[in-house]
């Protein structure tokens, strides 16, 4: 469904609210290899589908239904690499995975946008920095568009048709998390922190992965380059600079 020409016109008044505010090139930049105290690191979670270039970024095993809407705005329909900015682990905690990114062709985003569906309330007082993003009850996020979407759903009605009392994630996921560690356990725990799934039966591929801390609520932004262009989108899952604060002395 495209936004209202009202909606778009309170969109321009208020878009520069709605920008990150950190420069999200810093964390796929392997010239920085830190970020205030946090060691990074960049790694590729393999290729995502974007057959319609309808996309969206959800919860895949708790928001990725058949009614959910992806952004108003289309990417350049293909196939693309997934890359995920690592916070290093430590004697203290695990691998985290501060944001991930897609990118649709390789020039630099100068400007970053949050992601709208396009029916947001934008009468609401909105602050700098403020984002609408996506939920989490899972722990995992994925990117995906309207094909894939309905890919999984048609292979997750079908799962619970032959497993009526079964749970998806322990009885098919679960496993297929752990063999991505088993395959690449490079900043992964023992269970699995992402796995490139193709959709049985479909030529998709989709990425699931950790959402940084686990539950909540997260931005995703499109960025464009000089020429105006969409040229990638970035799930901020961990503001580095700001959640480790604390751990400078």
């Amino acid at each position: 469904m495209s936004p209202s020409s009202q909606w778009l016109a309170q969109l321009a008044q208020k878009q520069h609210l709605l920008r990150p505010p950190v420069d999200l090139n810093r964390y796929f930049d392997p010239a920085f290899t830190t970020i205030g105290t946090q060691n990074l690191t960049r790694i590729s979670l393999g290729p995502v589908s974007l057959p319609t270039g309808q996309v969206l970024v959800r919860d895949p095993l708790v928001y990725l239904r058949r009614d959910e809407q992806p952004y108003y705005l289309h990417v350049p329909p293909g196939e693309y690499d997934t890359e995920a900015c690592v916070v290093m682990p430590t004697a203290e905690d695990c691998a985290r995975y501060a944001a991930v990114r897609v990118r649709f062709t390789p020039e630099l985003a100068v400007r970053f946008e949050e992601a709208l569906i396009g029916h947001e309330n934008l009468t609401d007082d909105l602050e700098a920095g403020d984002f609408f993003g996506f939920n989490v009850d899972s722990g995992l996020a994925c990117i995906a568009d309207t094909a894939s979407r309905d890919a999984f759903c048609d292979f997750s009605e079908h799962w619970y048709r032959q497993h009526p009392n079964g749970n998806l994630y322990d009885d098919y996921f679960a496993a297929l998390f752990r063999q991505s560690y088993l395959d690449a356990p490079a900043y992964q725990r023992r269970d699995g922190d992402w796995l490139n799934w193709q959709i049985p039966g479909t030529r998709y591929h989709i990425t699931m992965f950790q959402s940084g801390f686990g539950d909540g609520c997260y931005p995703v932004y499109f960025g464009f380059d000089r020429q105006n262009q969409l040229c990638q989108l970035v799930i901020e899952f961990i503001d580095v600079a700001a959640t480790y604060v604390d751990d400078v002395d």
